[in-house]
């Protein structure tokens, strides 16, 4: 799939991650029925452990806000200038359009994916622990509903999702190594490249897990240092290419962006 190029990513991706992530909340929403019981008691636990001691006193150190950063960096790539990458391959007369998808993107993947499995895993009687923690807390809270066929679910869940994350992180890299060359790649080069990510994959797929979520951590976080004050530089531009947009709305007009309106005054390689 990767030898094949963008368009066939794009093509495979487009189907699996809705497919997968209706599926995913479906069953999330089953479990919780089937547990329905247990959410009053749930929702009393949430709000329990969010204002007791060692919660407020983690909060002030800034130990729980890191380890949820990192954890959303993950799951929705706000702030980190990745998702861009697959946004500006959209074809759309009005960037605005195309940065409110992104927009409602982070909320179906933060707020009703993870909120689904939260509440998934919460409803049930399962206690994690440091034994069971991470993939395995799911898999149990799964299993103590649907029995043996949880797992199996969550195991192609979580292997579909992690698929297509790699094959879009992987175009990412493409579009990104064509920019840092300032030309287009060669075809052998551009197959060696792709071997060499699918090496990389490999390695990271057997490597110890505490040295692949270090790495990426590490990794990750570099990408927001660098990306950050880009987005407070531009931001104005951005605000005023949304104000662009809501005014061609209300004129009762199909919003079509041209640099210049907003007071671009360099040569752009779109939006004449």
């Amino acid at each position: 799939m990767v030898l094949g190029g963008a368009k066939r990513l794009a093509s495979i991706t487009e189907i699996l991650v809705p497919f997968m992530g209706i599926l995913y909340v479906l069953v999330s929403l089953l479990i919780i029925f089937l547990n329905i019981r247990n959410v009053p008691g749930m929702f009393a636990s949430i709000f329990h452990n969010a204002f007791d001691l060692q919660s407020v006193m983690g909060g002030f150190s800034g130990s729980c806000i890191m380890y949820g950063v990192k954890r959303g960096l993950y799951s929705n790539e706000a702030g980190m200038g990745s998702a861009p990458n697959a946004a500006a391959t959209a074809s759309v007369s009005h960037p605005a359009k195309q940065g409110l998808v992104q927009m409602l993107s982070v909320f179906i993947d933060t707020l009703l994916i993870c909120t689904a499995t939260a509440f998934m895993c919460l409803s049930t009687n399962v206690v994690p622990t440091e034994e069971i923690a991470g993939a395995v807390y799911v898999q149990n809270a799964i299993a103590s509903t649907l029995g043996a066929a949880g797992p199996v679910f969550l195991a192609v869940a979580m292997m579909l999702f992690a698929f297509t994350t790699l094959l879009g992180n992987y175009s990412y890299c493409e579009g990104c190594l064509e920019f840092i060359l300032h030309r287009s790649i060669k075809k052998h080069e551009l197959l060696f490249f792709r071997l060499f990510a699918t090496v990389i994959v490999f390695i990271g797929a057997i490597a110890n897990a505490g040295l692949v979520w270090d790495t990426a951590d590490m990794l990750q976080g570099m990408i927001v240092v660098v990306n950050v004050p880009t987005i407070l530089i531009l931001g104005g531009t951005a605000i005023r290419c949304l104000n662009d947009y809501v005014a061609s709305r209300k004129r009762g007009e199909n919003p079509v962006f041209h640099a210049k309106n907003i007071g671009i005054k360099e040569e752009t390689d779109f939006w004449k």
